[in-house]
Formats: structure tokens, C-alpha cells, sequence
């Protein structure tokens, strides 16, 4: 409570007064261009009512309260209180001051304390920005508005929509404390608890934000977001979702740049490429999503320690591109890619896929096929070659042409198992058949150089091709396995 002399409501002029003497009150009416002041506070009006002992006044018609050089309240009807200093202000209420205008039906202006109050509806307009509530206060000493129920703040840019608000007319700054949303032209925003700068659309976003920025979804423990660049960062928990591409991507951090382009993720990041039967995880140092001139995703990259598992195809490498237009992936430096009991290894791999699934692949620089043996786990039949075109149905390996250097030995088995023996053979090129992953036929192209060893004939230091590795320690044997990385 405000502790203030009390102090008398004083005439300054009126065309016209009319007294009136009761028991308990002495009534002065007063008509016709009426002021008073109280206070260094000017009441203008048509009509008033003045109550000399209870030290009130009722005025009426065209009131205008000149509270000071910045801030007049105006009205058709006043109840004003010149010992507590409060007023009543009724139809037609507008509160001006230099930043703001405030309109409603019925005010409660409290002169102590430079409160207004309302609860049958107001409107704010501060610059470009429409605010209006069910109910409000308006704190004109510290320039700052209390919104509650039925909120909605408009301009240009934004509707912002929430049950409670709280916005500063000179710095037009929106505090977010409650559940809220945010519509733009192409992006819509939903939090808990932030700030939103309507003058130049930067806004934080913080419990259970999120911001659907035309075909993605991104959320975190805290947004910021800047409209003019069309950009954000995203702190904690990152969930970004491309609903075109089916992609997800997860970390702890999101630096999202549409207006420049890209977006990347780091921090423990990964990525879902979502499928309907088997989807595929990926895991990198850092994950990072591009744009084309219209905003869609076109192209995603993985830099360091990439590795990724799908059911039927595992890979590893030090980085990756995928081509989202046309399905391409590039796998670089030390590349390695599992598919059923087959090892594709080389310095770079192409993948082409289609419908989800492989078409072929391009195996550049020391390419190197090794597949399991179907009845010896402890053999294994290989391919090699200076480059490779791999071609693929339903994800099986069916045919690889070798080009250059060719290099294989495949176990020649009977159809019960038994082994025949081990054919190891040289050419320049080759092309190869495989069946339920063992190979059927190799066709041999310029000089070659096949011989079909017994068993007991060939020593076990020539059942290796050079450079033979067997990566399978490192191969991600389930979605949680690409956080795993072994430096081999």
C-alpha cells in the first residue's frame, strides 16, 4: 500500500456551477469546459459531480486525465478518488503514452503506482504491433504490459498467440511464460518460456520449443532464431526432421543457416534416414544437412568417424556425401561397406541406390571384394582389382566387373559342400557372377592366368590375396554399434 498526503481535487475552470447542500455532503455540478487538477494532474471533462467532504469527483463526457507531458487517459465517464488516487475510467478508454495507446471499455487507473487495469478486453498498438487481451495491466513507469487470457500479438511478420504474456512498449520485447505459439509466413514456433524482439523477429525459445521452418521440424532444450537471416542455433537434445527426405537428425548441438544454405549438427549427433520396413542410422563427428535456392534439402554430408547400419548394408569411412536428389552416396578415404557376408573395401566407394535399395557401386583404387566361404567360415573367397563396378538386385550381390590388375581365389565347392579345390586366377579384367553369394562364373579378359589348386597343394600364406583384411571386428552389428569407432 502507497502512503500519500491527502490532498483536495481543485476547480481550475467551468462555464457553469450549480451547488448542493445534503446532511452528509456539499455537491458542486459543474458544466461546460470543466478542469480540474489534483495532485499536478489536469482532469478535463464536459460535466463533473463534485463531492467536496469525500473528496471524489464523477465527471462525464470527453474526459481527458493528463497524468504528465507523455501520458493522458481518456474516456466518456470517470470515477476518480482524490484521497486513494484511483480512478474509474468507462467507455470508449484510451491510456496514450509516448510508445503505446491502450484501448478498452473500462480501466482501473491507479495513480500511486502507475497501474492500469483492465479485464473486459483491451488492445495495445505500440509502432507495428497489435496486442490484445482479455485481461491486462499496464505498468506505465516501467513501460511494461502484463497480458493474460486470450492473448494475441500481430504485426507484420508474426502472430504470436498464449494465455499469459508480458511485453515492454520501448523495447517491444515479448516475454514468453506460458505455453505459446509464434505463425510466420513460412515458419510456425511453439514454447514454453523465452523471448521474441518484434522489431527485428529474434526470438528464444526454451521448454519444449520447437520450429517447423516449411517441410522441417527443429527441436531442443533452447532455440534461438533470427527471421531476418533465417537462421538459429539449437542447444541440448536436438531433433531435426526433414519431412520431404525422410531424415532425421539428432545431437547436442544445431548451428541452421536456410538463409546461407546448410545446417550442421555436432555434439554426439546422428541421423535417421526413415524407411517404412528398415531405416538406416548414421553417426559422424559432425552431421550436415544442405539446402537449394528454393530451401529444400539436397545434399547431407558426414565428416569424421562416419559409420551407419540398415539391415541388409553396413558402412564405414572417415567421411560421406549423399546426394538426395539422385540417391548417391560417396563414402571417402578408407572406406568400408558390409552387405550379407560380403566386404567391399577400397579408397573411394560410389553407391547408387534407388527405391532404397543398392543398384551398383563403383569401387575406385585397390578395390577389394572378400566374401565369407558358405561352409568354411575360416575361408574366404576374393576379388581384386584396381577398380570395380559392383551391380546389385534387392541388395544381393549378382555380377562385379573388374577393371585392371584382376586378382580373385573363390573355393570351388559340389552342391553337397565338398570342396574341389581353390581357384586362384590373373587378369587384366574380369567379370563376375555370384548366386546366393557364392560366385558361379568369372569370364576372363586379356591374358589370363587361372589355376584350380587341390586342397593339400596350395599353402595357407596363398589363401590371402595382398592386402587382405577382414574388418569385421569393426562392423556395426546393430543401430546402437556407429557410436563405436576402433581406428582401424
Amino acid at each position: 500500500m502507497f502512503s500519500q498526503k491527502k490532498t483536495t481535487i481543485n476547480l481550475i475552470k467551468a462555464e457553469k456551477m450549480i451547488g448542493r447542500q445534503t446532511p452528509d455532503e456539499e455537491l458542486n455540478i459543474f458544466t461546460g469546459a470543466v478542469l480540474f487538477e489534483h495532485d499536478s494532474v489536469l482532469l478535463y471533462c464536459d460535466s463533473a459531480v463534485l463531492r467536496n467532504k469525500a473528496n471524489t469527483l464523477d465527471a462525464y463526457n470527453n474526459i481527458r486525465i493528463k497524468i504528465n507531458d507523455t501520458l493522458n487517459l481518456y474516456g466518456n465517464l470517470l470515477f476518480y478518488d482524490g484521497n486513494t488516487r484511483l480512478a474509474t475510467v468507462i467507455d470508449d478508454v484510451k491510456l496514450v503514452d509516448n510508445d503505446a495507446t491502450l484501448f478498452t471499455d473500462k480501466l482501473w487507473f491507479n495513480r500511486n503506482s502507475g497501474i492500469g487495469y483492465y479485464n473486459t478486453n483491451g488492445r495495445i498498438i505500440n509502432n507495428e504491433n497489435e496486442l490484445v487481451s482479455r485481461e491486462g495491466y499496464f505498468h506505465t513507469n516501467t513501460k511494461i504490459l502484463y497480458f493474460k487470457k486470450n492473448v494475441v500479438l500481430t504485426n507484420p511478420d508474426y502472430r504470436l498467440e498464449s494465455d499469459t504474456l508480458v511485453y515492454n512498449t520501448s523495447t517491444e520485447i515479448a516475454y514468453i511464460s506460458g505455453p505459446t505459439t509464434i505463425r510466420g509466413k513460412d515458419e510456425f514456433m511453439y514454447a514454453e518460456e523465452g523471448w521474441y524482439e518484434t522489431k527485428n523477429g529474434k526470438t528464444m525459445l526454451k521448454t519444449n520449443p520447437y520450429v517447423i521452418d516449411g517441410e522441417r521440424y527443429i527441436a531442443g532444450d533452447t532455440i534461438f532464431y533470427e527471421k531476418d537471416i533465417d537462421a538459429g542455433d539449437v542447444f541440448g537434445n536436438v531433433f531435426l526432421k526433414d519431412t520431404i527426405q525422410k531424415l532425421n537428425v539428432q545431437g547436442d548441438y544445431c548451428k541452421y543457416r536456410r538463409g546461407e544454405g546448410y545446417a550442421f549438427v555436432t555434439q554426439k549427433p546422428w541421423a535417421t534416414f526413415v524407411e517404412k520396413n528398415d531405416s538406416l542410422w548414421l553417426h559422424a563427428d559432425t552431421l550436415r544437412l544442405y539446402f537449394d535456392s528454393i530451401g529444400q534439402a539436397d545434399k547431407f554430408t558426414a565428416y569424421n568417424h562416419c559409420k551407419f547400419f540398415k539391415k541388409d548394408i553396413q558402412g564405414k569411412c572417415d567421411s560421406l556425401t549423399y546426394n538426395l536428389n539422385d540417391s548417391t552416396i560417396i563414402m571417402y578415404e578408407r572406406p568400408v561397406v558390409w552387405t550379407q557376408d560380403t566386404q567391399i573395401t577400397s579408397e573411394l566407394i560410389k553407391i547408387f541406390t534407388s527405391h532404397n535399395s543398392i543398384d551398383s557401386m563403383y569401387i575406385f583404387n585397390s578395390a577389394f571384394i572378400i566374401s565369407m566361404d558358405e561352409t568354411d567360415p575360416n575361408s574366404f573367397n576374393q576379388v581384386k582389382g584396381k577398380n570395380m563396378k559392383a551391380y546389385f538386385t534387392e541388395n544381393e550381390l549378382y555380377k562385379i566387373n573388374v577393371l585392371g590388375n584382376s586378382e580373385t581365389i573363390y573355393f570351388v565347392r559340389e552342391e553337397d559342400g565338398s570342396l574341389i579345390g581353390i581357384n586362384r586366377a590373373f587378369s587384366a579384367n574380369m567379370e563376375i557372377f555370384v548366386a546366393d553369394r557364392q560366385i558361379t562364373d568369372i569370364f576372363y579378359f586379356d591374358k589370363p592366368d587361372a589355376t584350380l589348386f587341390p586342397e593339400e597343394e596350395i599353402q595357407p600364406n596363398e589363401l590371402r590375396l595382398r592386402d587382405f583384411r577382414w574388418h569385421d571386428a569393426e562392423r556395426p552389428k546393430t543401430s546402437e554399434d556407429i557410436f563405436l569407432w576402433d581406428n582401424k
